[in-house]
């Protein structure tokens, strides 16, 4: 059994009992007679060459509260996207597909480009925020949800726990974060685990608990691809291009919706999905990559905040960082122990000095160029800059998503 203790920031709404998923389900279907509830589905076409998404969508079939699914896809030509389109049309409910490589979709992107927006990193985070473009010229929606496409137990509870805190007219969530367990006979999660934590550690305790840190320390899986947010709240938020997507939207929503109307929710007990390779020797790709881009979204959010981050302030910060990894790895060694799992110390270890190589390069780039990557803008500006572009947006992905 979870615990059920609320000592944080944070409302956590964890699992306490197998509520049976009928009862949730109802509750929600009666409520979605009022409120127009999106899934987004962030994929690349070559999800649709795993075993994940099949799975996904035939736990899909049984949701019978959705307004609609749009699929964001990317990487996929004209036969592709009509594959897709036939694989995804089995679905019970309207679905849409973004098709972002599309003639229709890159010429709205390039109208974005020469009105003077910047969209020179293709990718996830960009993906998403044009799909979000989308869904928000469709007035009437209320509340939208996103979770990946590579999740191997997928099970249609985990969109009804994720939506079920920003809909329900009881509680008074603008915002609901998914987390769960990455287990199986080991651990994962080497980031969040070995990265994304004990950094946050670190600058707690160079910076003390500012309310910021204070309050991404509270999230029990502050990287995961699961959200859910009110429709209105996410007109206004911006959202980073780079492998730094989910801080930076953390940091988004901490500007914009009180403390107290942010919660996180236990959407599974475990949850699989494909993991990524750490090449040490390959510091543009996979989780060195992403851990580098989540130091500088960190280091870019504080200094907006007013904080000096100098010379002595980064020295600090890397063997303090070491330290606070190396007390994470025998927390997880005992853990691992206590419950029979595979542990290699080496290898984590080995990911460790990789993540202190991160951090190294994330220092570099932010000191060199502290803007960076500029955060694509909220929909609210691109309304003011263009106000017909989402109603063409709308148009472009109709047409695309009618053919014979």
């Amino acid at each position: 059994m979870a615990d059920f203790w609320q000592h944080g920031a944070i409302t956590v709404l964890q699992r306490l009992r197998d509520r049976p998923l009928e009862d949730i389900e109802t509750e929600i279907m009666k409520i979605a007679k009022r409120k127009n509830i999106v899934l987004l589905l962030p994929a690349l076409y070559s999800e649709f060459e795993s075993e994940a998404i099949f799975g996904i969508i035939k736990e899909l079939k049984k949701v019978n509260y959705l307004h609609m699914v749009v699929l964001s896809l990317d990487c996929a030509d004209a036969v592709q996207f009509r594959q897709a389109s036939a694989f995804m049309s089995t679905l019970p409910f309207e679905v849409r597909i973004i098709w972002h490589d599309g003639p229709g979709m890159q010429a709205l992107y390039q109208e974005l480009r020469n009105a003077d927006f910047r969209l020179d990193n293709p990718g996830k985070g960009q993906s998403v925020w044009m799909t979000l473009g989308y869904i928000l010229s469709e007035r009437d929606v209320d509340a939208i949800a996103t979770h990946d496409c590579d999740i191997v137990n997928y099970s249609r509870e985990m969109l009804a726990r994720l939506i079920y805190p920003v809909i329900h007219p009881g509680t008074d969530f603008e915002f609901s974060k998914g987390y769960y367990a990455r287990v199986t006979d080991r651990l994962y999660g080497r980031v969040t685990r070995l990265f994304y934590t004990p950094l946050i550690h670190t600058l707690e305790h160079i910076l003390g608990k500012t309310p910021f840190l204070y309050y991404l320390d509270n999230f029990r899986y502050a990287l995961s691809g699961e959200f859910a947010m009110i429709a209105s709240l996410a007109m206004g938020i911006r959202i980073s291009p780079t492998w730094g997507l989910e801080v930076s939207l953390l940091s988004e929503i901490y500007q914009r919706a009180s403390v107290n109307r942010i919660c996180q929710v236990e959407i599974a007990d475990y949850y699989e999905h494909k993991h990524q390779i750490l090449k040490k020797n390959r510091p543009a790709e996979g989780l060195i990559r992403m851990a580098s881009d989540i130091a500088k979204a960190l280091f870019r959010v504080l200094s907006q905040d007013g904080v000096v981050l100098s010379t002595a302030f980064f020295r600090t910060l890397l063997t303090s960082y070491i330290q606070e990894a190396r007390i994470s790895i025998e927390k997880y060694h005992a853990l691992s122990l206590i419950n029979g799992l595979i542990y290699d110390r080496h290898t984590e270890i080995e990911a460790v000095e990789a993540f202190v190589d991160s951090l190294r390069c994330a220092i570099r780039e932010f000191v060199d160029d502290p803007v960076g990557i500029p955060m694509l803008p909220a929909w609210a500006r691109v309304s003011a800059a263009i106000p017909d572009f989402q109603d063409r947006l709308k148009e472009c992905v109709e047409r695309d998503n009618t053919f014979d």
